[in-house]
């Protein structure tokens, strides 16, 4: 068996070096939340040079929130902005004759995607001329796939490794003191249940069915080396490989 773990990377925490060589594809901040082109390339190189796959990872342009509040927009203002990302992070891989592997929404535009159709049909409108040729990053059972797959794009359900779920499928808010799974035992206690038997626990003790192609870990997380090596390390003795 082999999964595809993916990572939030280029948001400054400048630890890509030390993440890339336990991942199989990234999500590069492209100037929403986080970054510049100067970011976007440093993040591509380090990516091509441990052989991961490479994609977007817009957002609602809100550096002071890091992408993580709602923003009510119109949608020719939610276009334009995230074309202006995905534009720029295409012109970057330009550079190194690279193709964008997948898009994945960050933040609360993620989460507002995912239950609202209205703007899940809106965000899908946007992009639709950027995955002709690349997937969509989205989570098991959500508006976001479901209006996806209506409109023929190719999807990769992913669930998240160091995040807790409610037991509507939403992540637990990071308001929360149980958002995050910080314990490498319990991630990989997490991980392999999701895999080996497709349902997660939820934090209400009920089980919830998931299907997982990729597998998110977030960049920022204080130990995340400790998590990856760990996740990375115990998967193999079950006999999973880590490959996008």
């Amino acid at each position: 068996m082999t999964i595809d773990v993916n990572c939030d990377v280029g948001e400054g925490i400048q630890n890509e070096h030390l993440i890339m060589p336990f991942i199989s594809s990234c999500n590069i901040a492209c100037g929403g939340h986080f970054g510049d082109k100067n970011t976007i390339l440093k993040t591509i190189e380090l990516a091509i040079e441990y052989n991961v796959a490479i994609g977007a990872h817009p957002s609602f342009v809100d550096k002071k929130n890091f992408g993580r509040q709602f923003l009510d927009l119109s949608e020719a203002v939610l276009k334009q902005s995230i074309e202006e990302q995905l534009d720029l992070f295409l012109s970057c891989l330009a550079i190194f004759n690279q193709k964008m592997h997948h898009i994945k929404p960050h933040g609360a535009l993620y989460n507002l995607i995912a239950k609202d159709r209205c703007e899940a049909q809106k965000f899908i409108r946007i992009i639709k001329k950027y995955v002709k040729d690349c997937f969509l990053f989205v989570p098991y059972n959500s508006e976001i796939a479901k209006v996806a797959l209506e409109n023929n794009i190719k999807i990769k359900y992913e669930a998240f490794a160091d995040r807790n779920y409610n037991t509507d499928l939403s992540l637990v808010s990071r308001n929360y003191e149980n958002a995050l799974i910080l314990s490498s035992v319990e991630i990989v206690r997490h991980v392999l249940k999701i895999l080996k038997t497709n349902r997660v626990q939820t934090v209400s003790g009920l089980e919830k069915e998931i299907k997982a192609d990729t597998l998110c870990v977030h960049g920022d997380t204080e130990n995340i080396i400790e998590i990856i090596s760990c996740l990375k390390t115990e998967l193999k003795k079950k006999g999973i490989e880590i490959g996008a």
